[in-house]
């Protein structure tokens, strides 16, 4: 009977915008973090609903945050509503009317999340950094920059991940020799990495590429994404220190053969044209007088 008289008044006062019914709720619903940039991300796109994300810290009260209240959006970036970075979070998407629409469900269809704690799973970004090669040629050293992360300090001014992480963040190099495709890595607790003489060869050109390090979490969460790739400067080296004087001699050698070969058959081929013509010669008969 209630339901009979709600379906009479919205047909009656249109301009109330009541609806009745279930909507659909919010599939694949997951997160999207990476230095602390958190977004909470689901499907599909509403048409005549819409979507509003309640969050919580495991067994605490549930919150909203007014950007994702009711809205057309299938994401919703709470990094600034996470606060407690190693608090375990879940999160709810719940299917609702459009703004300024009424509905007679008293529970909306929604859709929870997978637990995200932002200090075990954001994905650290690819760092960048600069190559310094010493005078003397024998030391190598990578000066990278600590990524920038979303979050801000009391006095207004973006952490790094260096902020967050203090002693826990280290970085690993993987390196190799610019003409080879042989690697190794080395682990550095700093962000000022120095490569020596056990590590990198005098003069020679290395390749590099960085990314962090975190050997406290999980370990598919531990190395975040890798920095493009750089190299060193190399020598300026002579033909004869890039080969070196064995190859050379043998390249000369060779080349000499084939000049010494190319000139007996030359000659070989001469004189037997000559043989070949004097024979032809001597075999006409002599014309009478």
């Amino acid at each position: 009977m209630e339901r009979v008289i709600f379906t009479t008044l919205c047909s009656a006062f249109l301009f109330t915008n009541c609806v009745s019914g279930d909507y659909p709720k919010a599939q694949n619903v997951s997160w999207f973090s990476i230095n602390f940039k958190t977004l909470l991300m689901w499907d599909p796109k509403p048409s005549n609903f819409s979507y509003t994300v309640e969050y919580s810290v495991i067994s605490q009260d549930r919150k909203k945050n007014q950007h994702c209240i009711r809205t057309m959006e299938t994401e919703c970036d709470l990094s600034n509503s996470l606060l407690d970075l190693k608090a375990i979070y879940s999160a709810d998407v719940l299917s609702e009317p459009l703004r300024g629409v009424n509905s007679d469900l008293i529970e909306f269809p929604h859709t929870r999340s997978e637990r995200f704690t932002p200090y075990e799973d954001t994905l650290i970004g690819r760092p960048e950094f600069k190559i310094e090669v010493s005078k003397d040629k024998r030391k190598i050293t990578l000066y990278v920059e600590d990524p920038l992360t979303a979050l801000f300090n009391e006095q207004n001014q973006q952490r790094t991940i260096r902020d967050v992480f203090a002693d826990e963040l280290q970085y690993k190099v993987t390196f190799g020799k610019a003409t080879s495709t042989g690697k190794k890595t080395k682990i550095s607790a700093s962000s000022e990495i120095e490569l020596d003489r056990r590590d990198v060869d005098p003069g020679v050109s290395y390749c590099f590429n960085v990314q962090a390090y975190i050997p406290s979490r999980s370990t598919d969460k531990q190395l975040g994404k890798l920095s493009q790739r750089q190299c060193s400067p190399g020598d300026d080296k002579s033909v004869f220190e890039e080969y070196g004087i064995g190859v050379i001699a043998t390249f000369i050698l060779l080349i000499i053969m084939i000049v010494v070969a190319a000139i007996v058959v030359t000659v070989v081929c001469c004189k037997r044209r000559k043989n070949a013509n004097r024979s032809g010669k001597e075999g006409v008969p002599l014309r009478s007088v």
